[in-house]
């Protein structure tokens, strides 16, 4: 059924989804419904207002202006839009009137050239100002013959495809040549993204569109993992008549010229929306390190990896590559969280958890490369296998380009030089290395660190002590309850978020199924942060019931489970005994394993599910050698698992990349939990939205997953994720001080907040929604009551000050509260934004003195900010840098700020002037800045395709910004833009996700530093691309470019 014009709804409104703004007459329908239940409205945000409204009057005024016919038509269409813009000019101003007037008579221009032409100019067969959809049919014009028209006519063009093929470029290459034979001003002509990847690339085709004058090409080498499969043709123009073509076509004959290949063709005047997207898109990828610069050199790696791939060849182990190896950004953002731990904390023992094939042993060498800068301190890197310290040998010599750097020390090899040793614990006990000087090692890595915590480690942890120890793990959390977070303050440094890998391609992607449990474990008894496994054995063990659902589940679901390999995770030995008894005996070949099974056991199964002569090995554990098996494409969990750790450790061993499997199917049992389990953390670790609403992400199916994941839960098992994430998102108060009180009794002192925060899993900022600490403790009969006058008004100011992360400003803050500051000339500013926030607007009446002095008058209160001081102290990811005292005054890079806090740090406010200020932008000519306020994600809606490319970051370096509607290049305000540095001019940066908190307050923004222009485009508003003088952290850039 058509959708109706406005005005033009159908006498009855069929059921189904609609996303119609309401008008009198559809009003009236919906009235007439009867049961307002019937009837699903939502209220429009404010930020996506114009768009839907525009919208809404686009329709109205094509169906009105349609029903005017006849010989003077068109002058009658144009004096009914003259009588509407008159309208607009009432409400918007006069300098609209000569700006949207339509002129008579009613014509269209359709080109403008430098000089006279003899025919008219060559275009493409669509409306430039209409979208299309080429189907490759006779009633369609082909690809190819579009594509040159719309190159030859263009000022730039972009293209992005998985391979060239020099049958389909040669079509092109007229149009081409034609289009870079001259320089632009903004950069190249041309540029083109391509792969190696399957070998379908045509070298020939890549080194032509090459040496093309003004052109830049860039290739993506990484043929085991590319994940670019998009193609995208994009012809831009100054006019604002862009082009945009998107399909199933990649460069070939075939696809260009006869396939049955759909492609759409987005207008950027009609869809300039999707036009920004799609060019956000292309500009991210070109900024991304994955993608490198194909030079005049760059043909025989080419050809390299071409011929690689057409012959499935493998690259020789231990070869030195022929370019600089860089980290992942994931991995990156691990390297900053290292170092940030040793020049905040001063910190130099370090934990990286993350799952087996994500590159744990890369961050270890990186970390060692920067930490050494260009001197080569010793190294002695620990592991229990000959196999990882060979590749970690590899992987050093690669990352350092040093094919002679280390040596092996196992069984009876007799290394070469000492100073640099990948050694085994055995030979490093059976050599007695311990007897070395504590620190004759600069640097020591402890592979697979959940094995240090057995006797053969002992002798190493409790001895040596290396500038730096680096400890890496994908199982932090063992069975025999040994605690390796001992070593590094009870907490590991970074964990490799699992989205992150594999959206690399390092770990393949899951298949999720969430089948409702048969079992009922809310009436068992909870303690000690989970159930009791004699519970949980009488409830699944000897259950035919349930394990006949597990198996019509897995019949259901895998296309052939006589051809699995898969793991399932059981509560006991019994438990794991009788599933696979279950199994074998209904014709699914299965055996049951556990840490009690002998060595020789475990491997004869490892092998024999390879093999496929059993395909479901039932386990009670993971942390035995034996379940380390890539070939893994099943994972069954038929057990709560409490820990999120150990959830994700379970989950990692089938995430193993694999030439045997696309994804990993996972099959999760989900029963009604105690109150007290909790879902959350497991599916926020699993998004790659992973701050976003998780509520709303479940309802929603999942929206935000890796590429090739998918989650899907059974209706009777979403009610019952939903109901426990609402209840534990909640956080009520009352269940929380007894949760507090429980915890207290299990530790048998006060806990710290660090530990109130892990077992309630909550956030600082939720946490401190519901009172002072004090307060909290206070009600949990874990402390005195705090009494104060204030109390209410501190609570809301100390849970106003939970951002901070600027470690100068928190050491700052830590030094005054106990009186005695350091000496800063930035004191006053300091001091002043800690009392913005603290007070709120109550402190524009305190002078400075007075806000002290109240707050001391508090000392329940003193001593809570003092703590939340010293928790984000402890777990800031924010490096020190050098300030920018004429600029920013106190004000750190990439460090976060409210917006009070901001206007006092650039000294346009203090605590009691406080000029109003509601737009986002400020100018300060005094000082020659303009500081821009930047909310990424605009409106409440998880996905708004019209303002979510408004601003955004094209790299860590390039953002692109939208100015004010009103601002156009030609004005003094764009022309103080663009000759910023012309006029002794600094544009500041300050960028937030969203525009507040899940608790409710404004959220801060990240100060990203001074930016340069580089290019605008449009005019009221306009868009510019600013390059910041300092590059974002990972962390930051991971948020804005997305």
């Amino acid at each position: 059924m058509a959708m109706p014009d406005p005005g033009d709804t159908p006498k009855h409104l069929p059921d189904g989804l609609y996303d119609h703004l309401v008008d009198v007459a559809l009003k009236a329908k919906l009235d007439g419904i009867g049961d307002p239940r019937l009837a699903e409205l939502a209220d429009v945000d404010s930020e996506d207002a114009h768009s839907a409204i525009a919208q809404y009057l686009e329709r109205l005024l094509a169906a009105s202006l349609s029903t005017l016919r006849g010989r003077e038509s068109a002058d009658r269409q144009r004096r009914l839009v003259d009588r509407v813009i008159e309208t607009l000019v009432a409400e918007l101003g006069d300098d609209w009137t000569d700006r949207f007037n339509l002129a008579s008579p009613l014509r269209r221009l359709i080109a403008v050239h430098s000089e006279p032409q003899a025919g008219g100019a060559s275009r493409p067969d669509t409306p430039l100002a209409r979208s299309a959809l080429l189907t490759g049919t006779r009633l369609d014009p082909s690809l190819a013959s579009q594509l040159s028209k719309e190159f030859a006519a263009a000022d730039r063009v972009d293209i992005l495809c998985s391979f060239i093929k020099w049958s389909g470029i040669r079509l092109l290459l007229d149009a081409l040549g034609e289009l870079t034979a001259t320089p632009h001003p903004d950069g190249p002509r041309l540029r083109v993204i391509s792969t190696s990847y399957m070998g379908a690339t045509d070298a020939k085709a890549i080194e032509a569109l090459r040496d093309l004058p003004n052109t830049e090409v860039k290739v993506s080498y990484d043929t085991n993992r590319t994940r670019l499969h998009a193609k995208a043709y994009l012809a831009h123009r100054e006019t604002g008549f862009g082009s945009a073509y998107i399909g199933s076509a990649n460069v070939s004959r075939a696809a260009l010229s006869e396939g049955l290949e759909w492609t759409s063709k987005i207008s950027q005047y009609e869809l300039p929306h999707l036009w920004q997207k799609i060019v956000a898109t292309f500009d991210s990828y070109w900024n991304d390190d994955e993608f490198e610069c194909f030079d005049a050199d760059a043909s025989p790696r080419l050809r390299e990896a071409i011929s690689r791939e057409r012959t499935q060849g493998n690259v020789e182990i231990g070869a030195l590559p022929t370019f600089d190896l860089r980290p992942y950004p994931f991995q990156e953002e691990i390297l900053d969280a290292i170092a940030a731990e040793r020049e905040v904390q001063d910190k130099h023992r370090h934990l990286v958890v993350a799952a087996t094939g994500t590159g744990k042993t890369m961050i270890a060498a990186f970390d060692y490369k920067r930490w050494a800068g260009n001197s080569r301190p010793s190294l002695l890197f620990v592991a229990h296998r000959e196999e990882i310290l060979r590749q970690a040998l590899g992987t050093y010599r690669g990352v350092l380009r040093d094919q002679n750097f280390g040596d092996l020390l196992i069984g009876g090899t007799s290394p070469e030089q000492h100073d640099h040793l990948f050694c085994s614990i055995q030979s490093y006990n059976s050599r007695e290395l311990h007897k070395l000087a504590a620190d004759r090692f600069d640097y020591i890595v402890v592979d697979e660190f959940h094995h240090a915590a057995a006797p053969s480690y002992r002798q190493l942890l409790e001895t040596a002590r290396p500038g730096v120890m680096l400890g890496l793990t994908a199982t932090p959390e063992r069975a025999d309850g040994l605690d390796v977070l001992t070593y590094f303050d009870g907490e590991p440094t970074a964990e490799v978020r699992l989205p992150d890998a594999i959206s690399r391609r390092l770990l393949c992607p899951f298949q999720y199924f969430g089948v409702a449990d048969s079992v009922n474990l809310n009436g068992l008894k909870w303690q000690r942060g989970g159930y009791r496994i004699e519970d949980l054995d009488a409830v699944y063990t000897g259950n035919d019931a349930r394990a006949g659902l597990v198996l019509d589940k897995v019949h259901e679901t895998l296309l052939d489970p006589l051809q699995a390999r898969g793991l399932g995770f059981c509560v006991s030995v019994a438990h794991a005994n009788f599933m696979a008894r279950f199994f074998s005996n209904h014709g699914i070949p299965a055996i049951a394993l556990s840490a009690g099974t002998p060595s020789d056991e475990r491997r004869a199964a490892k092998e024999r599910l390879v093999r496929r002569e059993i395909n479901f090995i039932f386990v009670v554990d993971l942390y035995n050698e034996g379940v380390d098996i890539p070939e893994i494409d099943t994972v069954l969990f038929l057990r709560p698992t409490e820990s999120l750790t150990v959830y994700l450790q379970q989950l990692g061993r089938g995430l193993r990349l694999h030439d045997d499997k696309d994804c990993l199917t996972v099959l999760d049992f989900i029963g009604a939990q105690h109150r007290q389990f909790r879902f959350a953390s497991r599916f926020r670790a699993l998004s790659t939205d992973p701050t976003g609403r998780l509520h709303r992400e479940i309802e929603s199916g999942f929206p935000h997953l890796p590429a090739g994941c998918f989650i899907r839960l059974e209706r009777v098992a979403q009610q019952r994720v939903l109901e426990n994430v609402r209840l534990s998102l909640t956080l009520r108060r009352p269940q929380m001080v007894r949760d507090i009180k429980h915890l207290a009794h299990h530790l048998g002192r006060v806990p710290t907040i660090r530990e109130t925060l892990e077992y309630l899993d909550a956030t600082l900022d939720a946490m401190l929604k519901r009172g002072l600490w004090s307060r909290i403790l206070s009600d949990a009969e874990l402390a005195e009551a705090p009494v104060s006058d204030d109390e209410d008004r501190l609570a809301k100011g100390i849970h106003r000050l939970a951002h901070i992360d600027d470690p100068q400003q928190l050491r700052y803050l830590l030094a005054h509260l106990d009186g005695c500051p350091p000496e800063d000339p930035l004191a006053e500013r300091r001091r002043a934004m800690l009392h913005v926030s603290l007070w709120g607007s109550d402190g524009a009446s305190m002078a400075p003195d007075e806000a002290d002095a109240r707050l001391r008058a508090n000392p329940s209160a003193m001593a809570d900010l003092r703590a939340v001081l010293e928790y984000r102290l402890r777990h800031t990811r924010t490096r020190p840098t050098e300030l920018l005292p004429h600029l920013a005054g106190p004000l750190a890079l990439h460090a976060l700020y409210t917006r009070d806090e901001v206007l006092i740090g650039l000294g346009h406010w203090d605590l009691n002037r406080r000029p109003d200020f509601r737009e986002g932008v400020l100018h300060i000519p005094q000082r020659k800045i303009d500081a821009f306020f930047v909310t990424l994600h605009k409106t409440e809606e998880a996905y708004s395709p019209t303002t979510m490319y408004e601003d955004y970051a094209i790299s860590d370096q390039l953002f692109h910004w939208q100015s004010q509607s009103t601002t156009s290049a030609d004005s003094p305000t764009g022309q103080r833009y663009i000759r910023h540095r012309e006029l002794g001019y600094t544009p500041l940066l300050f960028v937030r996700e969203r525009k507040s908190l899940p608790s409710g307050p404004a959220a801060p923004y990240a100060f990203l530093g001074p930016g340069d222009y580089v290019s605008h485009d449009g005019s009221r508003p306009m868009s510019v691309v600013w390059r910041l003088r300092t590059p974002m952290p990972t962390r930051l850039a991971r948020v804005a470019v997305g």
